[in-house]
């Protein structure tokens, strides 16, 4: 356990924090791609439909990775006990939080409002309880993801703090990152093809894909993180532009678009994806850091604003598109004009709810999971 605490990764928290509040322009674009969605368009738009398979194909895997890195800082700061402890706290009470105030009406808007769960009434009990799990996760996911390889971090971090340095990973590149996550993606992929063999109804029940399938998926990403924390000649590499990373996300990104446009869900789609998103992942994760390193490693008001704020922004967006897409993509004919639209009144509406929230304390606890003293100002409460 250490008690000196680091000098404060700017770059990263922004970097965190955007990837966070692009949520909101991937779920607009969602209601006007290819991609069916609870809600969408009369008409697809092309570069929509683009800008959603980006922001997709790489987001969630640097998150992941930054989350890795934070995560071992911490653990090394506190004990095993308390470091899980306030981890859980601070992941678990938001999701809680967002169950009943966000996901659960988002459920009940859905029903009476769209054709998505027009069949509601024909299903099994089971049938009925995996789709309310499938919808009282939605977009928490991630934050359930998150709660599973903090727990798994006990075992994890702690074989990492105690492993000895066999490897010089001054000598490291990226080549040795790729083939090592792309062989642990072929057995992700192995083991899918499995459960998709033997059990395929696992793979459409909400709690084992979610929990089992995605906590594996995003596993390497996060401890990626926890080695770039460990080893420092890592995380030189990852903040080093290297240009033949940044052509790279091009060809992966076109592979990843063309497996969504021509691959098959009863084929190889999936299996074909990991691989994809893998290495969109770890491409996109050095034009992140690169960029992020040179362009927003310094403190600002602003940018600390908005990395207070993008977690309760994204919790609430959700059921705010749905409700733009709703009532009100209906009305305007211009794909592109709807979509503006929608960003702004959906990060509107979520900021203002945000500024309300500031002013209550107990959803400020609910929302952060971190205990609220009357004394502090706003900004120490939401840092």
């Amino acid at each position: 356990m250490s008690t000196v605490k680091p000098e404060r990764e700017y770059f990263l928290d922004s970097i965190r924090a955007y990837l966070m509040l692009l949520g909101v322009p991937f779920h607009v674009s969602l209601i006007y791609s290819t991609q069916k969605w609870a809600v969408n368009s009369h008409d697809a738009s092309l570069w929509l439909t683009v800008l959603n398979d980006f922001i997709h194909s790489f987001r969630m895997q640097v998150f992941f990775v930054i989350s890795g890195y934070f995560s071992y800082m911490l653990y090394l700061r506190y004990e095993a006990r308390r470091w899980l402890k306030v981890r859980l706290e601070r992941v678990g009470i938001p999701m809680l939080t967002a169950v009943p105030l966000i996901t659960l009406p988002q459920f009940f808007i859905l029903r009476t409002l769209t054709d998505k769960m027009g069949n509601w009434d024909s299903l099994t009990p089971y049938g009925k309880f995996n789709n309310l799990m499938w919808e009282l996760i939605s977009h928490l996911w991630f934050l359930v993801v998150l709660v599973l390889l903090t727990t798994l971090g006990m075992l994890t971090f702690n074989w990492l703090r105690r492993q000895q340095r066999h490897i010089d990973y001054s000598r490291v590149g990226w080549g040795n990152i790729t083939l090592a996550i792309l062989g642990y993606a072929l057995l992700w992929d192995l083991f899918r093809r499995a459960v998709f063999t033997f059990f395929p109804a696992l793979l459409m029940d909400g709690l084992f894909s979610i929990m089992v399938m995605q906590t594996l998926l995003f596993l390497p990403f996060f401890m990626l993180g926890a080695l770039a924390w460990k080893h420092p000649a890592l995380k030189q590499l990852f903040v080093r532009f290297n240009p033949v990373m940044c052509f790279g996300a091009i060809l992966v990104f076109i592979a990843y678009s063309l497996n969504q446009r021509y691959s098959s869900g009863d084929g190889w789609m999936y299996e074909l994806d990991a691989l994809i998103t893998t290495l969109m992942g770890l491409c996109m994760l050095n034009v992140c850091f690169s960029l992020g390193h040179r362009m927003l490693n310094s403190h600002s008001p602003r940018i600390m604003y908005l990395v207070n704020a993008s977690l309760f922004i994204y919790l609430v967006h959700h059921p705010l598109t749905l409700l733009f897409g709703i009532f009100v993509t209906p009305l305007i004919d211009n794909n592109t004009l709807g979509f503006f639209a929608g960003l702004a009144l959906v990060f509107g509406i979520s900021f203002l709810l945000y500024e309300i929230h500031l002013r209550i304390p107990l959803l400020r606890f609910l929302f952060s999971g971190k205990p609220q003293r009357s004394s502090a100002s706003k900004d120490k409460v939401s840092a």
